[in-house]
C-alpha cells in the first residue's frame, strides 16, 4: 500500500479507536462469562487476591488459589465453597420452579483448588503450575496479583528485602506467564491479568524497591501486549489494574495532606476489586481507580520534573510514604525487643 494512503488508513483507524473508547464510556459493553474456566489467583490468601477470587466464584469459574500462607489460602477456599453451596442451592430451586430455560452449570464442576507456592521462587512456580496442569487442567484466567512491600528507605533497606520486593512484583509475572501462555496460545484463548498498582506508573519518596518492581512489571504487561498483538493472538486478552492506595493495611500509616485526603481517600478494597472485574470481564485493557489516576499519569508525562515535585509537595505525596516506614520501623524494632535481639 502507498505510504501516504496507508497514513491516512491509520489516522482513520486511530480516530476510530478514540470513538470507540468514548462509546466505552457512555455505554458500557456486555460482560463475557467465565463459568467453567479455570481461573489462577496469585497471592489468594488475603487482600485484593481474596476478593477476586470470591468475585471470579461468583461467576462460577473453577478456581486455582495460590499463596504462600496455607491456612490463609484454605480459608479464602473455604469462603469459594460456600459461594458454591449458595450457587447450587439457587440452582436447585431454580430448577424446582421451573425455571430452567438458562443454562446452569452443575455443581459439581465448580470446583476449587489451592496450592502452597511462594512465587517468588522461580523453580517452586513450574514445579506448581506442572501440577495445576495434571491436577486441574489448564489455566484459562490468570490473575497475576501477589504482591510484597518491604517498608523501609533505600539505604536502610537489606539487599535480601530489595531481591525480594522484585522477584515477587516483578520477576514471577514472567515465570506464571512463561508457565500458562503456551497453552494459550496454541488455543488462542486466555485471559492475562497484572494488578500492578499506581506506583508503577507515577512514584514516590521512600518506596524505590515497590516503585521499581511496579514500573517493571507494567512495562512487563505493555510488552507482552504489544507482542500478543503482533502475534495477532486477540483471542488472547489482557488487563492491567493500577489502583491508587487501597486500605489492605499493606501501606498503613500512609498519609497525604490532610486538607486533600477527604477528597482522595485510600480506596476500599472491594470497590476496587469490583472496577477491576467490570475491566476484566468487558476485555478493558487498562483500568486505573480512580479516574484521577490518569490524569496523574498524563500530567507527570508532560510536565517539568520541578512541576511535578511542586504538584507532589502541594499535595503531601512527596513524603506520604513516611508514616509507613516508621510504622514499620517501630514494629520491627519491638518484635527484636520481643525476640531479645
Amino acid at each position: 500500500m502507498n505510504i501516504v494512503v496507508e497514513f491516512f488508513v491509520v489516522t482513520f483507524k486511530v480516530l476510530w479507536a478514540f470513538v470507540l473508547a468514548a462509546a466505552r464510556w457512555l455505554v458500557r459493553p456486555k460482560e463475557k462469562s467465565v463459568a467453567g474456566q479455570v481461573c489462577l489467583i496469585t497471592g489468594a490468601g488475603s487482600g485484593l487476591g481474596r476478593l477476586f477470587a470470591l468475585e471470579f466464584a461468583r461467576r462460577r469459574a473453577l478456581l486455582v488459589l495460590w499463596d504462600i500462607n496455607t491456612q490463609r489460602n484454605e480459608e479464602t477456599a473455604g469462603m469459594v465453597r460456600h459461594i458454591y453451596r449458595d450457587l447450587e442451592a439457587a440452582d436447585a430451586a431454580a430448577l424446582q420452579a421451573g425455571n430452567g430455560e438458562e443454562e446452569i452449570l452443575p455443581h459439581c464442576n465448580l470446583q476449587v483448588f489451592t496450592y502452597t507456592c511462594d512465587v517468588g521462587k522461580r523453580e517452586n512456580v513450574y514445579l506448581t503450575a506442572e501440577r495445576v496442569r495434571k491436577e486441574v487442567g489448564e489455566v484459562s484466567v490468570l490473575v497475576n496479583n501477589a504482591g510484597v512491600v518491604s517498608g523501609h528507605h533505600l539505604l536502610e533497606c537489606p539487599d535480601e528485602l530489595i531481591e525480594r520486593t522484585m522477584m515477587v512484583n516483578c520477576h514471577a509475572h514472567f515465570w506464571t506467564t512463561k508457565a500458562f501462555l503456551p497453552t494459550m496460545l496454541e488455543i488462542n484463548h486466555g485471559h492475562i491479568v497484572t494488578v500492578a498498582s499506581s506506583l508503577g506508573l507515577f512514584s514516590t519518596a521512600g518506596v524505590e524497591d515497590y516503585c521499581a518492581s511496579k514500573f517493571g512489571v507494567v512495562g512487563f504487561h505493555e510488552s507482552l501486549s504489544h507482542e500478543l498483538k503482533a502475534a495477532e493472538k486477540d483471542g488472547i486478552k489482557t488487563t492491567l489494574v493500577c489502583p491508587y492506595l487501597v486500605d489492605t493495611g499493606m501501606f498503613r500509616g500512609c498519609r497525604i495532606r490532610k486538607e486533600i485526603e477527604p477528597f482522595l481517600p485510600p480506596l476500599k478494597p472491594d470497590y476496587c476489586v469490583k472496577q477491576a472485574m467490570k475491566a476484566i470481564l468487558t476485555d478493558q485493557p487498562m483500568i486505573c481507580t480512580p479516574r484521577l489516576m490518569y490524569i496523574v499519569t498524563f500530567m507527570k508525562s508532560i510536565l517539568p520534573f520541578e512541576a511535578v515535585v511542586c504538584m507532589y509537595r502541594f499535595l503531601g505525596a512527596d513524603k506520604c510514604m513516611y508514616p509507613f516506614i516508621a510504622q514499620r520501623k517501630q514494629a520491627t524494632n519491638n518484635n527484636e525487643a520481643k525476640n531479645g535481639i
